[in-house]
């Protein structure tokens, strides 16, 4: 199932920034797990997630990453299919799913681990 999945999953992170990042600050072994990183800090016996604050700050650093680069180019180039495809056909549908692309797209470019964590019993 996950071999299905894993074309539509978009790492926010190049591999090479978090070992960056974990090999300045002392920290070992990392590891992706459920889309959050995960590694030993100095001295710990339990792995800990990355801070968000670290994974903000790297994200603020580096940019997009070369996953993000390509779902951005896949949706310029589906809505100019689309736009061509519409023209040509004299249907709104093409537009449609276009639109419907990038919005998935988009979607799929906001990060959970830029969200504020809220607890249920603040609800």
């Amino acid at each position: 199932m996950t071999f299905f999945l894993k074309p539509w999953n978009m790492n926010h992170y190049c591999e090479q920034w978090i070992a960056d990042w974990c090999q300045d600050n002392g920290w070992t072994d990392w590891f992706m797990e459920r889309s959050s990183y995960w590694a030993f800090p100095p001295q710990a016996v339990m792995p800990v997630p990355i801070p968000v604050q670290a994974l903000r700050a790297i994200k603020a650093e580096k940019g997009i990453s070369a996953d993000e680069r390509v779902w951005c180019l896949a949706a310029v180039f589906g809505t100019m299919v689309g736009v061509a495809s519409g023209y040509f056909m004299s249907s709104p549908m093409p537009l449609v799913l276009a639109f419907i692309f990038c919005a998935i797209v988009v979607a799929r470019m906001d990060d959970e681990e830029m969200l504020p964590c809220v607890d249920r019993e603040e609800i």
